[in-house]
């Protein structure tokens, strides 16, 4: 059974959660919706979502940014806004029943990223990368057992991708996530992101830029599909696909996990 650590216990803590998220929201709604120009849509799709085993999928721009949008758009949704953030009285009581999926090294590497982290991240070990070292491991069965245990009580921000590179194929580690724990898979995309923002999203590159977050209808799956059908729909659904891009994914090695039996195991189907 999982056993988290004092950290990892308090990104567990709505009481942190809600003082970081009130912190980070105050610095990060200006360069947002103020220097830069936010433009939300789908928030309809939000509507009817049940509580829990919902996994939001997103293609991935910057570091921090992309989901500290998320959160902003999760909070003032709460507030009944819809396709707009107005102004952040909702940072005084924010839906914090969400967290996200990132990088152990990337969570570490600064007190910035350590104090993001409080926000609810899941961090979990690359299984086909360290620093920039190449390397292939299997995926560790605590990394599956925390997420299942998040979509188990809430919702869960993933970037199938692994990476900001753009047209980067999806990690089969995502697929095999929706086949064994079946939650609500709500596709995002995000824009201007990546021209708005250095890569880790926590500098300015340019003022005045138009960024979008658009959620989409969940996916139709049945569970039943093959993992390579689910990753196609994940890519189509991101519109990082050849449909929607014009341009072939990219080839190479793949940022994915290697999935064994066992760790899927720890994942049980829900009825």
């Amino acid at each position: 059974m999982f056993n988290p650590s004092l950290w990892e216990r308090l990104t567990h803590s709505r009481i942190v959660r809600v003082f970081v998220y009130a912190l980070v929201g105050a610095v990060t709604y200006p360069v947002l919706a103020l220097v830069n120009r936010l433009r939300i849509s789908g928030t309809e799709h939000l509507a009817d979502l049940p509580r829990k085993n919902v996994l939001f999928v997103s293609n991935h721009q910057t570091y921090f940014t992309d989901v500290i949008a998320f959160f902003h758009v999760f909070c003032a949704v709460k507030w009944k806004r819809k396709n707009r953030l107005g102004f952040p009285v909702y940072l005084l009581s924010p839906f914090v029943d969400v967290f996200f999926i990132a990088a152990e090294e990337t969570m570490k590497r600064s007190t910035i990223s350590r104090l993001l982290s409080l926000a609810g991240a899941l961090t979990i070990k690359r299984t086909w990368k360290v620093e920039e070292k190449r390397i292939q491991r299997v995926l560790d069965p605590a990394d599956v057992a925390k997420i299942r245990d998040a979509l188990g009580k809430s919702w869960v921000i993933t970037f199938p991708q692994g990476t900001t590179k753009p047209l980067s194929p999806i990690r089969k580690g995502t697929a095999y996530l929706v086949k064994t724990n079946r939650p609500v898979v709500v596709p995002i995309v995000i824009r201007g992101f990546r021209r708005a923002f250095d890569r880790k999203g926590l500098r300015p590159r340019r003022l005045g830029c138009r960024l979008s977050v658009t959620f989409k209808k969940p996916l139709p799956l049945t569970y039943r599909e093959p993992l390579p059908v689910i990753l196609n729909m994940i890519m189509d659904g991101i519109e990082q696909s050849e449909t929607h891009t014009g341009l072939p994914p990219l080839t190479g090695p793949a940022p994915e996990a290697a999935v064994t039996p066992a760790a899927a195991a720890a994942s049980p189907k829900r009825g």
